[in-house]
């Protein structure tokens, strides 16, 4: 298992970096406006604002906001400022070395950060947020964060060492299991198949979602990742939401549903509204008969 890192304590001092997409400054503004509200001290890093093309800035610059940020010492977690595309780009640029050093915090992100979740995992050993992102509409929208996002987000951020359960809305193959939870978005997952951050769900609860695919598509990712091994020795599925996907539900029940372990689908976990938070490296339990999925963290493995 992961390490957690210590929960979250107004007059904390947390970063907000850009390491994919370009930013909407009035989202952004919103989404530091609703940190500091929270007692935060929120400190954006330096390149954040930044645009080159279809990325925030280029990749020397975006990788450096995200290695400082993890590596100041008065910084106790990173909040990813939105999704998009990029954050794949920076993993051969990050001195994970220093990052070790500089000791566990949280990272806060979703979508495209799924490439940060599972190398964080890999060389750093710390469980992260699967979460909203401040810049994203969801919390810095112009209407205000979504209520059941909003709260679901502060609780994983500063409340109870158990993460709460998160309920689906059918069954796809029934029964009990137990796993550390990884996974995230589904191409970004695919996409770091043959890298050597190759996927591998082995003793685990793979977390599924995507957006903006349509079923053949998701048919193509999902037979990347069954072919390349991914999914050997997995555990459980939960399949989170599918926005803009058409109704991908035959595609999914086709080729996982044969796995044979318990899957449950309609978590509000992904791009959809709300949107859940969930921490990956957590022990995730999957309960079809409540239809949910359940977190918890042993005592060893919370930091100081």
């Amino acid at each position: 298992m992961t390490t957690r890192p210590a929960r979250l304590r107004a007059g904390d001092t947390v970063a907000v970096v850009a390491p994919s997409g370009p930013l909407k400054a009035p989202l952004l503004e919103r989404g530091v406006r609703l940190l500091e509200g929270l007692g935060l001290k929120v400190v954006i890093g330096q390149h954040a604002l930044e645009h080159d093309g279809f990325l925030a800035g280029p990749d020397a610059a975006r990788a450096a906001d995200l290695q400082a940020a993890w590596c100041d010492p008065a910084v106790t977690a990173v909040f990813c400022a939105r999704g998009g595309y990029g954050a794949a780009r920076l993993l051969g640029l990050l001195d994970w070395a220093a990052m070790r050093a500089a000791g566990p915090k949280t990272l806060i992100g979703s979508s495209d950060i799924t490439a940060l979740h599972q190398v964080f995992a890999a060389e750093l050993g710390v469980a992260t947020l699967h979460g909203p992102m401040p810049a994203g509409q969801l919390i810095g929208g112009e209407g205000g964060p979504e209520p059941v996002t909003w709260s679901a987000l502060r609780a994983a951020l500063f409340g109870e060492p158990e993460p709460e359960p998160v309920a689906g809305d059918r069954v796809l193959v029934p029964g009990r299991a137990e796993g550390e939870l990884t996974g995230g978005n589904l191409s970004l997952l695919a996409s770091l198949c043959g890298t050597r951050y190759q996927p591998s769900f082995a003793g685990k609860i793979a977390l599924l979602e995507e957006i903006g695919e349509v079923p053949y598509r998701i048919d193509r990712m999902l037979t990347q990742l069954l072919q390349s091994g991914a999914f050997e020795g997995v555990r459980g599925l939960v399949l989170g939401s599918w926005v803009n996907c058409g109704d991908p539900l035959p595609v999914l029940t086709e080729r996982l549903v044969p796995l044979g372990v318990p899957t449950l689908a309609g978590l509000a976990v992904g791009h959809g509204s709300p949107q859940m938070s969930v921490w990956l490296g957590a022990l995730g339990v999957i309960d079809t008969e409540s239809c949910s999925l359940a977190g918890r963290f042993r005592d060893s493995e919370q930091a100081s």
